[in-house]
Order: structure tokens, then C-alpha cells, then sequence
């Protein structure tokens, strides 16, 4: 299995304040320096980014133990990041679901 990229994401840009600076590293940057001009779409882009390489990173390292050319640790740390970058992804996309039913069974 292969991991590729993701497909472009169409969202709202949204300025939001504290703890996206590990996950959008963008975000810090604008917020530090005063410019505001990374929106949520390429913040969300970037995590995806982010975390697809983690993942191709991943699975380099298990063909490369596979071949003999990787210690067990380095696969250990390689799959649990990828694991923690997996499920961080997909507790957003949760979320991400969970805004646009509520916000869809809103009454206009």
C-alpha cells in the first residue's frame, strides 16, 4: 500500500487563536509576525501534508527493516507517529462532520 496525497479542501478561511501552532505551521507564523494571510483551508492543508508524509515516512522505514537497513526502534518510533498522525486526522475530520450536521440541522 502506497499512501498518496489528498484532494484540495474547500473550506471557509477562519483565523482561530491558541493551539494550532504543533498541527498548522503556518498558523504561528502569521500570528507572530502580524500576517493574517494563511487561511484555515491552507492551515487544514498543511496539516494533510504534514501528515501524509508521516505516513510515506512510515512505510520507507518498514521497507528499509525489511531489507535489513533499519533498526526496530526507528520502525517503532516511524509507526507510532504515523499512528498518532492518523488518528489526530481523523479526530478532525470527526469534528469537521460532526460542525457541518449541526450546522445543517440549524434553522434559517
Amino acid at each position: 500500500m502506497i499512501v498518496t496525497g489528498i484532494g484540495a479542501l474547500k473550506l471557509n478561511p477562519a483565523t482561530d487563536g491558541a493551539d494550532g501552532a504543533s498541527l498548522f505551521p503556518g498558523a504561528a507564523a502569521s500570528r507572530a509576525g502580524g500576517n493574517l494571510g494563511t487561511s484555515f483551508a491552507e492551515a487544514v492543508s498543511q496539516a494533510a501534508s504534514k501528515t501524509v508524509n508521516t505516513l510515506q515516512n512510515a512505510e520507507q522505514v518498514s521497507m528499509q527493516a525489511l531489507k535489513g537497513d533499519a533498526d526496530t526502534r526507528q520502525v517503532v518510533d516511524a509507526v507510532m507517529s504515523a499512528q498518532q498522525a492518523l488518528q489526530t486526522a481523523v479526530a478532525i475530520r470527526d469534528k469537521v462532520v460532526s460542525a457541518y450536521l449541526e450546522v445543517s440541522r440549524m434553522g434559517i
